[in-house]
């Protein structure tokens, strides 16, 4: 095997291996042909003036184009910015302009917003995947006029990654590019992926969240960097993973809790008829994972289930094995990259089981792309970074998440963290989703409000209202019972199972204040 971790030593010595495979349709792209279709497009990229530090910007649903345009954009040196599909017109508008893109390709899977931004982009080169809308030329069609040889000017470019939005406007997370020849600059995710999740050449993983969010792309990367095969859903079901793992026999996958949650609660019968027996190794991220949906999996799948906690920002990596779970129920593990550091409100750092926002001392170097007041306020006078979010450490160096700062609730004077209250009513056999928010109160200042999607709306009404506020008292403190309880029928969280509550906080204020002004 060679000791060159790309894409285009694999297509040297594999030609004609699976490089991945689109789990619905099937369609399976070899390394060669990968190797191919990159070279082609980063010629193509060439000729529309893409230099290295330039941005390409992406917006696609689960293409089987996706993997083959960001190895195209890895190899000119420039800077690929993956966009969801789910933007609205001028938050995709903002990125590629703030981003710098010089270039952004799209497919009909979003052909709607596209059309939109033709009119807004006049000086942004416009290409589509799986066909084309009016503004857009084909990116097939554009890359096959172009040579399959490698581009004279080969160098490892990066991906510049925007923040969900979840507390606000997204900021680019720019991280330096490497001077090293294509394939030495291995990422971290590597040697992290063989440490703790026994990465070999042979794995088949399956990717089941969109691929333009940070661990989904980052991970099919890493696996392609050491010659394995991923498998890509198009659109994530509950079934239709358990049915993709049978099918392709696959060892590997990435999870978020979100995923978890769906397939435990599908029939019996349903999660048992699919053999299950080629996964080694699974693990999740993104989001807290309740304690016993975490104890549910385990139970199901047996130890092969790891946790871990890091950001787009790629300042720290904590994770947790699940024999170490078992001892350390609700941590998600110790820092492998960096230091962790809690420090409370007078910037001081704290003892162990002392709550407080969580720094990271030691990680790698980045900053948010144009805004460097947000680079500012993240950062400790010692240079430690910080997530935002708040936790504390054990006597062992293992980390707990309360929630995120932003999230916290007062109501009278009291500190209420929502996950908790989460955690436990997505639990309940009558809930498929929910988020805890504060509301404005008059007398309390916030009051603690459960917007609840039921698995079955015919359910929601006061019935099920004072079923789950029962539920809550028998488990959690007054304070922390919600004293209201809504229902939707869908909440307002993103594919990759972040729940966008800054949305619901900001509805909840808005009727607020209309009531105030009638």
């Amino acid at each position: 095997m060679t000791d060159l971790l790309h894409p285009i030593a694999h297509a040297r010595e594999h030609p004609d291996k699976p490089a991945y495979i689109m789990a619905g349709s099937g369609e399976t792209v070899t390394y060669g042909g990968l190797d191919a279709r990159a070279n082609q497009g980063a010629h193509l990229l060439r000729s529309l003036g893409v230099k290295r530090g330039d941005g390409v910007a992406l917006m696609m649903d689960n293409s089987a184009r996706y993997l083959e345009i960001v190895w195209a954009i890895e190899r000119t040196g420039a800077y690929c910015t993956c966009l969801s599909s789910k933007l609205s017109v001028a938050e995709a508008e903002y990125i590629v302009r703030d981003g710098e893109c010089r270039v952004l390709i799209a497919s009909t899977g979003v052909a709607e917003c596209a059309t939109a931004l033709a009119e807004r982009l006049p000086d942004c080169r416009l290409l589509m995947c799986d066909g084309t809308v009016a503004g857009y030329d084909s990116y097939e069609e554009a890359r096959d006029a172009q040579p399959d040889t490698a581009i004279g000017d080969a160098s490892p470019g990066g991906i510049m990654l925007y923040s969900s939005g979840t507390t606000g406007r997204p900021k680019g997370v720019k991280h330096p590019l490497s001077d090293e020849p294509l394939g030495q600059n291995t990422s971290v995710l590597v040697p992290l992926g063989q440490a703790l999740y026994g990465f070999t050449p042979d794995m088949v993983y399956l990717s089941p969240a969109p691929l333009y969010h940070a661990a989904p792309l980052r991970w099919s990367m890493a696996v392609q960097q050491l010659g394995g095969t991923v498998v890509v859903m198009e659109h994530f079901d509950a079934e239709a993973a358990l049915a993709a793992i049978e099918k392709y026999r696959v060892t590997h996958a990435q999870w978020v809790p979100t995923h978890f949650i769906r397939m435990l609660k599908l029939p019996e019968d349903v999660r048992t008829k699919y053999d299950l027996s080629s996964l080694k190794s699974a693990w999740h991220a993104a989001a807290p994972c309740p304690i016993p949906v975490k104890q549910a999996m385990i139970d199901w799948w047996g130890p092969i289930i790891g946790e871990y906690y890091a950001g787009t920002e790629g300042n720290g990596f904590c994770a947790i094995s699940s024999a170490e779970w078992l001892t350390h129920p609700g941590s998600v593990g110790r820092n492998l990259i960096s230091q962790t550091k809690i420090v409370g409100d007078d910037g001081e750092e704290l003892s162990p089981r002392q709550e407080g926002l969580v720094y990271f001392a030691g990680g790698g170097a980045f900053e948010y792309h144009n805004d460097p007041e947000k680079t500012a306020s993240i950062t400790h006078e010692q240079g430690w970074t910080t997530l935002g979010d708040v936790g504390w450490l054990d006597e062992e160096g293992y980390l707990y998440l309360t929630d995120r700062k932003s999230f916290m609730i007062i109501s009278g004077g009291v500190n209420i963290y929502p996950a908790e209250i989460e955690n436990l009513l997505v639990t309940h056999e009558r809930v498929a989703d929910v988020a805890v928010i504060g509301a404005p109160h008059d007398e309390m200042g916030e009051e603690v409000v459960a917007v609840v999607q039921p698995i079955d709306m015919t359910d929601a009404g006061p019935e099920l209202a004072a079923e789950l506020t029962d539920f809550c008292r028998a488990n959690l403190s007054h304070v922390k019972t919600p004293r209201r309880i809504d229902f939707r029928a869908e909440l307002p969280r993103h594919a990759t199972g972040k729940l966008y509550k800054r949305l619901l906080r900001d509805e909840y204020r808005a009727a607020h204040r209309r009531r105030e002004n009638a």
